[in-house]
């Protein structure tokens, strides 16, 4: 094979990824904003915080929250104490809290 080739098959690859990435990235903020809606919207939301992969949020009206709904949605547990639902998301805990920042 030529050297041109190569360049060819490589400059596909790189396509090919950074479709991969992007499309990864669309669902993700799908993800997130249909997270925010199970937690009663933007605006049921008061404060949140991020412990490691755990997603701690702080709500006006916790009966707002579709929990298992969360749960459907990828979260692999949820704990409710009063006010607050600590959400174990994983690496996605960091991006929620972003995500929920800038919305407000």
């Amino acid at each position: 094979m030529e050297i041109y080739q190569y360049i060819i098959i490589l400059a596909v690859l790189l396509m090919i990824a950074f479709t991969i990435v992007k499309l990864n990235k669309k669902d993700l903020k799908l993800e997130l904003n249909k997270l925010v809606e199970l937690l009663g919207g933007k605006d049921n939301i008061l404060d949140t915080e991020v412990e490691m992969s755990r997603f701690k949020v702080t709500l006006k009206d916790i009966t707002k929250a579709n929990k298992e709904g969360i749960k459907k949605l990828g979260a692999k547990g949820i704990v409710e104490i009063d006010d607050q639902l600590k959400i174990i998301l994983g690496s996605n805990a960091k991006k929620l809290k972003k995500y929920i920042d800038d919305l407000k």
